[in-house]
Parts: structure tokens; C-alpha cells; sequence
């Protein structure tokens, strides 16, 4: 049996913070989309690209509420 780790929003959220972007805790993924989209475009997220290419890669594990987030807010205000 194999056994697959999701991409849940704690997950999500650790990820963006990873790259410096400041979100609460048990932020939800759509506010963590939201807020990370924001400082990308006050400031620039060095990283934040890739993180979302990479991620929308495992869509596979992605939980549905990850996987919307990001497609809601991070992929029309990345391009």
C-alpha cells in the first residue's frame, strides 16, 4: 500500500511563509492566496513562481480548497 501526503492549508501556508510572506495562523489557503498575491505585487516574492508551478504539478495531492486558491487568485495575478 502507498501511502501520499496531501498538500493541505497548513501546508500551504508554511510554504509562503517559507518565503517571507507574514500570514496568521490557521489562515485559510484562500486568504493565504490572497495575501501572498498582495505582497507579490507591493514587493516581489523571489520564489513564489515556482512554488505555484511546482505545486500546481502535484494537483494530484493537492487538497480542492489548495488547489482553488491558487487557481483563483495566484495564477491570474502571477501572469
Amino acid at each position: 500500500m502507498m501511502i501520499v501526503e496531501l498538500i493541505d492549508g497548513d501546508d500551504f501556508r508554511d510554504r509562503l511563509v517559507a518565503l517571507g510572506i507574514r500570514i496568521p495562523e490557521h489562515a485559510c489557503p484562500e486568504t493565504c492566496a490572497r495575501m501572498a498575491l498582495r505582497k507579490h505585487m507591493e514587493v516581489g516574492v523571489p520564489g513564489l513562481q515556482e512554488l505555484v508551478r511546482e505545486m500546481m504539478g502535484k494537483t494530484d495531492v493537492l487538497l480542492p480548497s489548495v488547489r482553488a486558491a491558487i487557481e483563483r487568485f495566484l495564477l491570474p495575478g502571477l501572469r
